[in-house]
């Protein structure tokens, strides 16, 4: 199992899942990546706005509070 789906798994676990299938976790992983593409690049452009070649903690999380 690759560590990806074994955090996965843990966190449908934590989430009180009793049994997870290899699509569910498949599809989280996916579903996750979009969201985690989205916040990347939109934390790159608030580093452009502020001139900034570095991407920096507050970038990331001003763009995941975005709607």
């Amino acid at each position: 199992m690759e560590f990806a789906e074994y955090t996965l798994r843990r966190l449908f676990k934590k989430a009180g899942a009793k049994r997870v299938s290899k699509e569910a976790i498949a599809e989280l992983k996916l579903i996750l990546f979009e969201i985690a593409e989205k916040i990347g690049k939109e934390a790159i452009e608030l580093a452009k706005h502020a001139k900034r070649k570095t991407v920096k903690e507050d970038d990331v999380i001003l763009a995941a509070k975005k709607p």
